[in-house]
């Protein structure tokens, strides 16, 4: 399984190519999948790369924590990873996985399903945010600064098409 995930995983341009990725690795591993999710961008706590709000269908990605990693990453790779590895994480919170640790568990287990054990995102699914200690050191002063971002297009799976 984890030569195509690779491939595919190499060629996103978007949160929603890495985001189809996560609903089929999940789907893969577990047998279970969603629809309807929104993605959002904002500034959050360092120490937050995103979160999920049990119930709703929101995921709140961290934009300071984003761009940090859009400057530190040395390829496309390792910022998609770094984004699958959040997304996952938040996905697998939505699918009712509410557990920290349990859900860090699950995350590192389909990770290394998905892309084989020496993949960046199985890194990263151990903790994402120490795969880039540098930026807890950007401090809290652009938390809650800005507005809170819609990424359009998203989810894709519950985008209706008419004729």
């Amino acid at each position: 399984m984890p030569s195509n995930f690779v491939e595919e995983l190499d060629k996103c341009e978007n949160f929603a190519d890495v985001f189809e990725i996560v609903k089929k690795s999940v789907e893969a591993s577990l047998g279970i999948r969603r629809s309807g999710l929104m993605l959002y961008l904002a500034n959050l706590p360092t120490q937050i790369g995103a979160m999920y709000q049990v119930g709703s269908n929101s995921i709140i990605l961290n934009r300071v924590v984003l761009n940090a990693v859009k400057a530190l990453a040395k390829s496309r790779r390792e910022l998609n990873s770094f984004i699958y590895t959040i997304l996952l994480h938040e996905y697998l919170h939505s699918l009712g996985c509410v557990d920290e640790l349990e859900t860090q568990q699950l995350s590192l287990k389909i990770a290394k399903e998905t892309f084989g054990e020496f993949h960046p995102t199985v890194k990263m699914a151990k903790n994402p945010l120490a795969y880039y200690p540098e930026i807890q050191r950007i401090g809290e002063n652009l938390a809650g600064e800005g507005e809170l971002e819609i990424v359009k297009d998203f989810d894709r799976s519950s985008q209706r098409y008419f004729v």
